[in-house]
Formats: structure tokens, C-alpha cells, sequence
């Protein structure tokens, strides 16, 4: 590890893989509170949770990363989502231990949505990029929608 190069992450539990976050993007990582669910057509928002005294959007991002349901989550993962200067808090629910890591990262292109890599012990970890998570997401259901709109 390049000491001068390494920063820090937050390894998160989804599913059953580990993956991280940059530490500089997280906010806290908040119990169990009752996720409110309402109609909508957003792609992966399960619902709202309130945090302190703010609706944070829940994005259930397991089924798209580890082609799995959800299991049971033990804690919302909130982060800072980022719109052009604005930013907002998103919540990402996570099962399993959570910790702080500095370590190196190599940069990578694909999926989108992942930033980079990085190697603990022997394990392979990928970067996520919240923002690109969540709006690749958005944007492939856009285009399924309008796939079935013009038949």
C-alpha cells in the first residue's frame, strides 16, 4: 500500500458480498427505524426512512449487485448522493458488520457504477459509486419503458 495514495473506505455488508464506500461520502450508519413505503416508479427506492428530521430515500441496491432478494438488513448505510452542486442523503440497506479500511484503490470502468477495487487480504472488494448506482439503474429502466411505449 502507497501510504501517500491510500484513503479511506467504509466495507459495507450486501447480501452476501463486501463492498465499500468511500468513507468521505458516508454519513452514519443508522439502526433499524420503520421504512415508510408509498406508490412510486422509481427504480430500487423501497421506500423513506426519516433521519434527523430529514426523508432519506432507501435504495435496495442488492438484487442489481448480487442478483439476490434482500435478506434481512441489520442497518441503513447513509451516504451523500450528488446532483450537479447539490447533494442529498440516500440510504442503502446493509446486513452484517461494517468497518473503516484505508487502503489503495485501482481504478476501474466497468461496471459503471463501480469506482475502483481494492484488495484486502486476498479478498477483492469493488468501489461503488452511489451516484452511478443508482442512476444506471434508472437509466436502463427508462429505456425498457420506452421500448414498451413504442410497440
Amino acid at each position: 500500500m502507497n501510504a501517500a495514495n491510500a484513503k479511506s473506505y467504509v466495507l459495507l455488508q450486501i447480501g452476501d458480498r463486501r463492498f465499500a464506500l468511500p468513507s468521505a461520502e458516508v454519513s452514519e450508519l443508522a439502526p433499524p427505524v420503520r421504512l415508510h413505503q408509498f406508490p412510486h416508479n422509481s427504480p430500487l427506492v423501497s421506500g423513506i426512512i426519516v433521519r434527523r428530521g430529514r426523508l432519506v430515500p432507501v435504495y435496495d441496491v442488492c438484487p442489481l449487485l448480487t442478483g439476490k432478494n434482500s435478506p434481512s438488513h441489520q442497518f441503513y448505510l447513509v451516504a451523500q448522493r450528488h446532483f450537479g452542486s447539490a447533494s442529498e442523503p440516500a440510504a442503502i440497506p446493509v446486513n452484517g458488520d461494517s468497518e473503516l479500511v484505508t487502503a489503495d484503490a485501482v481504478q476501474v470502468t466497468s461496471p459503471k457504477y463501480v469506482s475502483g477495487m481494492l484488495m484486502i487480504g486476498e479478498e477483492s472488494i469493488e468501489v461503488l459509486d452511489l451516484d452511478s448506482l443508482v442512476a444506471a439503474e434508472s437509466h436502463e429502466n427508462n429505456h425498457v419503458d420506452d421500448a414498451r411505449l413504442s410497440r
